[in-house]
């Protein structure tokens, strides 16, 4: 009796170490680009989804399309404690998008 209940322990504990871990307090910095005229710049954003660089890039794209912007790279995803040395670099795109 004791095997069918650590079945589903250790299944649900499997699980919980495969699936990406949601961004509760996840960032990202990135790079991006406009055409026409060619302006470039550098930005922080606070991730809503899984806080991986693959799932970043989706979610960055995906903001910043609709203001005419082209995602370039991200360059890191990292935690709350990376935010106060990358605000100054940022400057307006600090946490726009």
């Amino acid at each position: 009796m004791k095997h069918l209940l650590w079945k589903p322990a250790l299944i649900a504990a499997f699980l919980g170490l495969t699936t990406p871990a949601l961004a509760a307090d996840c960032y990202a910095d990135y790079k991006a680009k406009q055409d026409n005229p060619l302006r470039l710049h550098y930005g922080v954003v606070q991730l809503s989804g899984a806080c991986q660089k693959a799932a970043a890039r989706a979610e960055i794209r995906n903001r910043i399309a609709p203001q005419g912007w082209t995602l370039l790279n991200v360059i890191s995803v990292f935690g709350p404690e990376g935010l106060q040395q990358r605000k100054p670099d940022a400057g307006s795109y600090y946490l726009r998008f």
